[in-house]
């Protein structure tokens, strides 16, 4: 089946993680993505003296590689001619660098009137706040994650993963992809802008909720619902680890009690609702503790799923990385790795299916540069000896 993004070709100037994901989600979608990077390489490959992070092979399979010295004039006429041959321009340098470099949208738009520039940022292009440095720490930190996560009586911790990031190059690919598909029906191309900072406040539902119903609420919930209005919802050790229980329903919460062999409970009226059972989580807690007590991960959320009841055990990274769901799913895909460390990196595969299609095979990440000469060629129409005055100046 032929994939919906076929016929786009990305330049992807991303850079860490919010960009190159973005046009990671592009190419499984279907579209012909050249990386594109300064001599030497992105920021993140500065994390190993070779310059092939795990980082960089994770978020960029499926993409071609090519540099481009934009600080030289070749370099900026040379992005110029890609972007007419181009559908979309994918970048996340601080805001208003393409401006500096004389790249920027107002330019690349009158080259290409269809092209479609997404941008993503911290904070946007507007606000008090656009100008503000910033990286996935920084937006947890002032768009409330932060505040949210660890328990009460601690300091604030942040998510582990790069969260803010991620919504950001998930958000980024879905507004690209929208001014797309208006470009089918205007012929006009447009300018996407994501601001990470935008993206985290829906995800802080649960916690402004708590906020609205009770002032003072803590804003740290540990492993308790982030809005206090589930009991029991918590992780539970057990003897190899934790699981999480959830009952979101009076029904989870009954089969609970009868598994735990507590049918007083039943008819005690502290737990007979589920406002009610938030009253006394900490009770409920100390219940399902000393049941979980004894019991392995995997003998505890055997029992939990035979009666129905929301759980789940909780994974290390080593269970993860072999983790069969995620096989099935086409979400481990194991590439040679090209840096130091383990000799295969599995970098993830596409989310997003298709009826009737199958996964997007997974290509390696591409060597800085690597596909320069080949996307010129192939691109543009560059010869070889053209190829090489460009090579010879450090313009690619």
């Amino acid at each position: 089946m032929q994939r919906p993004l076929e016929d786009v070709r990305v330049l992807d100037l991303g850079h860490v993680y919010q960009g190159p994901y973005c046009g990671l989600i592009l190419s499984f979608l279907g579209a012909d993505v050249v990386k594109v990077e300064p001599p030497g390489g992105e920021a993140v490959r500065a994390r190993s003296a070779d310059g092939e992070t795990p980082e960089v092979q994770f978020l960029n399979s499926n993409k071609a590689g090519l540099v481009l010295n934009l600080k030289t004039e070749e370099g900026k006429a040379l992005l110029k001619d890609l972007v007419v041959e181009t559908d979309v321009v994918v970048e996340n340098f601080s805001p208003g660098k393409m401006d500096e470099l004389g790249v920027g949208y107002d330019v690349l738009s009158e080259v290409n009137p269809r092209l479609v520039y997404g941008y993503g940022s911290g904070f946007g292009n507007t606000g008090a706040y656009k100008h503000y440095p910033a990286m996935d720490l920084t937006i947890q930190a002032m768009g409330g994650v932060m505040h949210t996560t660890g328990y009460p009586e601690c300091p604030p911790v942040k998510a582990g993963p790069a969260v803010c990031d991620f919504l950001g190059g998930i958000h980024l690919a879905a507004g690209i992809v929208a001014a797309l598909y208006r470009r089918e029906r205007t012929g006009e191309g447009d300018y996407v802008e994501v601001g990470m900072f935008d993206c985290v406040y829906p995800t802080l539902t649960s916690p402004i909720a708590s906020h609205i119903r009770e002032e003072g609420a803590p804003p740290r919930t540990g492993n308790r619902h982030s809005g206090l209005a589930v009991a029991p919802y918590s992780a539970y050790a057990v003897d190899d680890g934790y699981v999480t229980i959830a009952c979101m329903t009076d029904r989870a919460w009954e089969r609970l009690v009868e598994l735990m062999d507590r049918p007083e409970l039943l008819d005690d009226e502290r737990f007979t609702t589920l406002a009610s059972r938030t009253d006394y989580t900490d009770e409920i807690d100390g219940m399902v503790e000393e049941w979980c007590d004894g019991q392995t991960k995997e003998e505890a959320v055997e029992q939990l799923r035979a009666a129905n009841i929301p759980c789940a055990p909780v994974k290390t990274l080593e269970e993860l990385l072999v983790d069969p769901q995620l096989e099935a799913r086409g979400m481990l895909n194991r590439v040679p790795n090209k840096g130091g460390g383990r000799p295969e990196i599995p970098v993830p595969g596409m989310p997003i299916k298709f009826a009737g299609s199958e996964d997007v095979p997974v290509t390696d990440s591409p060597r800085v540069g690597e596909d320069s000469a080949d996307v010129l060629a192939r691109v543009l129409g560059l010869s070889a000896g053209e190829i090489d005055e460009l090579r010879g100046a450090g313009v690619i």
